[in-house]
Parts: structure tokens; C-alpha cells; sequence
């Protein structure tokens, strides 16, 4: 099997829960099926632990289940943010459409779970004073992987650099995104030097060169376990996604081009982007002041 479906029969750092024995032959198929379509390994490993965690509540094998068994299991889940929500109906619908269409299933559960509106989120940077405290409180492999955050990078981005990844000019790294999509982010010469040193840097009698995290996940550790550990580093609920709201802010307040920022967060629209970027308070204030009276040269202070 490929290495993304390999059984996992041990739970410890990094490592996927197993799926329950009368679900793990059918979920095994349909992430094979999904690897053959070309989706990316993250995007694999998503689909792989929604659909574990949706066997083990629902304690019956895949052809049992009920539309009230899904659509009461989905509404019970009430600490889901609107995103995490809409990632899981994704799945399901995905899942349970693939098994109907190739006779696994003999009822097509695809249409069972009611459509989730986006919601336009507030962006909420990491304070700068967290950021710095978290640094301090940080070991040397957290701090790489905060600093690396800090960059703008998601955690599966985190996760699989490699210091062959580092382009000495610039100096600068290629990042491997979402979809399998690579971009190259500008990065300081004092991170470059770190990726550089490879794991050998943070951890003494690691490898020098390679990945910088390695770990059981493919060599490296995986994206979950990246986020659990920066997560118990930052406080309150401040975690890796809010600190690329906090690059995102912080660029554009220093350039004030949205497209950079775009590109640097590797987003696909630039809507998303805005998302991410929380407008100065003064320039909303000057912009306010001047519509109300008309001048059209005030600034910010």
C-alpha cells in the first residue's frame, strides 16, 4: 500500500488513530482511490482522519448507517468552527458518493447532510506579546517550527521542510502548499541559517540534512503533531493558524499590497487573503473621517 495508507495499529505523537476493523477495508479503497486521482497526501490524510473519527462514534459498519444516524452524529458536533464543519461534510459526502457508485454501498448517503454557508471570519493576529513570550518558553525544535509559522507557513508546510528546500540566494524557501502547489517565500538570513544546520540545529545527533522535523509521517512529522506542539507552547487559544493571520497583518501594513501578501500565504483568491490581514484601526478611522467631511488627503497617525 502507499505509504499514506499504511495500517497504523499504535497511537503516539504524530500518528493517526486506528480506524475500527469493519470500516478500515472500504476507507483503505477510497483514500487508494483518492491517491489515484492525484490528491495530495495532506488533503488524503484530512479525509482519512474525519472519516476514523466518524466510524468510532458511530459504532456499526459502513452499511448500516442511518440518514438520522450521520445527520444527528453531524449536529451534535457543536464546538466546530464553520470551516472544520464544511471540511467534514466534504468528506462524508465525498466518501459515502464514491461507495454508492461503485456498489459498496447500496444507499447513496451523499445527499444527507445539509449544505454549511461559509462565514466570513474575523482575522485574529497573534499579539505580538505572545508571539515573543511563546519564543522564550519554546525548546529548540518549537521554536524553529514558530518561527517557521511566523513566515507565514501552515503546519503541513511546517511539517515537510527539508534543508533542501532552502535557496541560499535571497535567501529564500521553497514552500510546499496545499494541493501540492510550491511557491518561494523571502526568508531571514537568521532562519535560513537554521534550516541550513537541518535537524542536527534544534536537536543534537539528528540529521544534518533532510527534513528539518523527521519523524514517523513519510520521514517527517506529521502536520497534526507540528500544531499539538506549538499549540501547548501558545497560549489560550492563540495557535499556528493565528500567527499567519499575524504575518498577514504585519505585511500588509508594512507594504500595503495585498497581492504580496497574497503570495507570501500562498492563497489561491485574494479574498482569502483579506481574511487573514486586520486593517489598521487609524486608517479605518481615517478613512471614516474622510468620507464624513469630504477632505480627501487625511491619514492615518
Amino acid at each position: 500500500p502507499a505509504p499514506n495508507l499504511r495500517p497504523m495499529s499504535t497511537i503516539g505523537p504524530g500518528k493517526p488513530k486506528p480506524i475500527p476493523t469493519t470500516w478500515a477495508p472500504l476507507i483503505a479503497e477510497y483514500l487508494n482511490y483518492l491517491a489515484a486521482a492525484d490528491l495530495p497526501n495532506t488533503t488524503i490524510a484530512t479525509r482519512r482522519s474525519h472519516l476514523a473519527r466518524l466510524a468510532r462514534a458511530l459504532r456499526c459498519p459502513p452499511e448500516q448507517i442511518t440518514e438520522q444516524q450521520l445527520l444527528a452524529w453531524f449536529g451534535k458536533q457543536t464546538h466546530w468552527a464553520t470551516e472544520t464543519r464544511r471540511s467534514y461534510r466534504t468528506t462524508i459526502n465525498g466518501f459515502f458518493r464514491w461507495a454508492y457508485r461503485h456498489g459498496h454501498l447500496d444507499t447513496d448517503l451523499s445527499y444527507t447532510l445539509p449544505r454549511v454557508k461559509a462565514r466570513k471570519p474575523m482575522p485574529r493576529p497573534t499579539p505580538e506579546r505572545v508571539w515573543k513570550e511563546a519564543l522564550l518558553a519554546a525548546d529548540p525544535r518549537t521554536a524553529v517550527m514558530l518561527q517557521l509559522a511566523a513566515h507565514g507557513l501552515r503546519r503541513a508546510e511546517v511539517a515537510v521542510v527539508s534543508t533542501h528546500d532552502l535557496i541560499p540566494e535571497g535567501p529564500s524557501l521553497l514552500v510546499h502548499g496545499k494541493g501540492g502547489k510550491r511557491r518561494i517565500i523571502p526568508i531571514t538570513e537568521q532562519l535560513a541559517a537554521t534550516i541550513a544546520a537541518g535537524a542536527a540545529g534544534h536537536t543534537p545527533g539528528a540529521p544534518s540534512v533532510g527534513w528539518l522535523f523527521p519523524g514517523n509521517d513519510n520521514g517527517h512529522l506529521s502536520p497534526r503533531w507540528v500544531g499539538t506542539l506549538c499549540s501547548r507552547i501558545l497560549p489560550d487559544a492563540w495557535t499556528m493558524h493565528s500567527l499567519r493571520h499575524r504575518t498577514a497583518t504585519l505585511a500588509y501594513a508594512a507594504t500595503h499590497d495585498i497581492v504580496s501578501v497574497q503570495q507570501l500565504l500562498g492563497h489561491d483568491s485574494i479574498a482569502t487573503t483579506q481574511m487573514y490581514t486586520l486593517v489598521d484601526e487609524d486608517r479605518v478611522r481615517a478613512a471614516m473621517l474622510a468620507a464624513a467631511t469630504g477632505a480627501r488627503h487625511l491619514r492615518a497617525v
